[in-house]
Parts: structure tokens; sequence; C-alpha cells
């Protein structure tokens, strides 16, 4: 409340205007295929969970910054796909201020959250491959947990810095968010005064430095990993060494793929429609598709999911 007070705005709530131009008809359709996509996201991730707190084989550095990516992502989607999922079927669209603002706090907070695991889980595998001597040293527990912390922090952080932004400006005129949730770009879209100008560059200048800080040294240190694959005299050990790295890069792809074609689409005409259905495919499909990536792309997570999955109905059936 404290924010949404400060801006002295013209009105006290917005309108996320979202699917409201869909056709009435395709919105079940939708409804459906978005809850589906939500709750196998939801239980996805709890089961990556469930396996690997219960796995002692699988309390490594890699598996526990994996457990802490679930969360971040659980938490996500939490945060942006209910709301969503009830506008496509309401025709009460408005948010209040608090709410859109708690809304933008968490979902950078997690957002960025998830990005810095990403960057931590890049750095595991560039110490596990390019300095195995090493490893037990610098990914120790306390170091693990530490930077995990940092990994929170930091998100939090970008959180605080980009809702205090944009919520101390002042809003006038009209109050549509042409979103389906509180996105940063589209509410200042809807600023006014002297300040939204440079508000605005500062927004952009603060994401973009930490989504681009953590892809380059992703980048960096999957050339280093590169580097010393290709030293290994062996082809079998050059895919055996650099298939504990497939599952964490192609979830990387994936997510700054579809970042990048939400943020840095051409400026082209586009309906508002397609704006919008594009947008789903970073805050619904990107999420749904990490669990699918990780538990078939990491033999070892499959089967212990496996192991884990078929204790469970034996237990029950007995």
């Amino acid at each position: 409340m404290h924010l949404a007070g400060q801006n002295h705005s013209a009105f006290s709530e917005f309108i996320l205007v979202g699917f409201s131009n869909f056709p009435p008809q395709s919105l079940p359709a939708l409804f459906l295929l978005y809850l589906l996509m939500y709750l196998f996201t939801l239980l996805g991730n709890l089961l990556i969970m469930v396996t690997i707190w219960t796995d002692h084989r699988l309390h490594t550095p890699m598996y526990l910054f994996l457990c802490a990516l679930s969360i971040s992502e659980i938490l996500f989607t939490v945060v942006i796909t209910p709301r969503m999922l009830v506008g496509l079927l309401s025709t009460q669209h408005s948010i209040t201020f608090m709410a859109c603002a708690s809304q933008m706090f968490f979902s950078f907070t997690f957002g960025y959250t998830h990005s810095f695991l990403l960057m931590i889980m890049g750095y595991d595998r560039y110490v596990a491959i390019c300095h195995p001597l090493h490893y037990n040293v610098l990914m120790s527990p306390g170091g693990c947990a530490r930077l995990t912390a940092w990994a929170w922090v930091g998100g939090t952080v970008m959180g605080i810095m980009v809702t205090s932004i944009v919520f101390h400006l002042t809003f006038c005129g009209s109050n549509e968010i042409h979103h389906f949730i509180c996105h940063v770009l589209s509410l200042l879209k809807l600023a006014c005064g002297d300040e939204t100008s440079s508000a605005t560059m500062g927004v952009i200048l603060v994401c973009v430095t930490a989504l681009m800080g953590c892809l380059f040294l992703i980048v960096l240190s999957y050339v280093f990993i590169v580097a010393v694959v290709f030293k290994i005299p062996s082809v079998e050990g050059r895919h055996k060494t650099f298939s504990t790295c497939v599952s964490h890069l192609t979830v990387v792809v994936v997510h700054y793929g579809f970042a990048s074609i939400i943020y840095l689409k051409p400026k082209g005409p586009q309906s508002m429609d397609s704006s919008t259905l594009m947008a789903t495919t970073y805050t619904v499909f990107t999420p749904f598709l990490s669990p699918i990536i990780f538990s078939l792309r990491n033999k070892e997570l499959k089967m212990a999911i496996s192991k884990t999955f078929h204790r469970k109905i034996c237990s029950q059936i007995s």
C-alpha cells in the first residue's frame, strides 16, 4: 500500500486487458490448455524436488541447485498463472495497485533468481569439468549454500529495484494494461511526467544488464568447458563428459530464447492477440518445458524419478 499511495495516480486500480479481445469460444480451450500445463509444471517440479531429497545419491551440488531451481520455478508460476487463468474465464479484469505491485515484485524476484541459479549451475559444470581436483573444495556444502542464498538475494534486489522505480511514477490517462499480468513495459507506457523516460531507461538498463551478465558468464563457462572437452582423446570420453551439461544447456537456450522472442521482437505491426499468445511462451511454456528437459535429458535423474515413482506405486498397492 505504501508504493500505491506514493504515486498520486488518478485511479486506484488497473484493468488487465489480456485475453479480453479473444473470441469468447476460444477462451475455454486456452484455459484448459494452460491449466494442464500449469498443473504439469507444479507436479513435475515437485517430483524432481522429492526425488532429489529422498535419493541420497543425488545430494550433490548439481542436483541441489536443480532443487532450488525447481522451487524458484514453482513460485514464479504460482505468481503468474493463476491470475491469468482467472482472467481467461472471468469478466472482472481489474487489479489493485497493491496487487499489481506485489505481482511485479514477486515475478521479478523469482524470475531473476531463476536466471542467477542457471548461471551458478553453469559455474558448477565449469568447475566439475575444468577443475575436477578442486571441485570438492570450491563446491563444498557451505559454498553451495552461499551461492544459492546469493541467487535469492540477487533476485530479491532486482524485484525491489524494478518495482520501486515503476510504482514511484505517476500514472494518468488510461488505466488499461495491454497484458495478462502487470508487465513492466506495459505499465511504463501508462506513466506520465518528467521522470517517465529516465525511469524507462533505468528499468531497461537494470534488467538487460542483469540478464546479459548472467548469459555472458554462462557462455564463458561453456567456452572453457568445450575447450577442455575437445582435449579428451576418445569420442566416448567427450560424449560422457559433455552429457552432464546437456540438460542445463538446453534449459538455458529455451529460457533465453523465449525471453529474446518476447523482449527483442521487431517493432513492426503486430496484433495484440498475437503479442499476448507470444508472451505465454515465456510465462507458461518455458516453466512447463524445464522439468521435462531435466527429467528426460539427465539419465541419473530419470532413473531416480522412475525408482521413486515405482516405489510409491508399490507402497500404495501393498
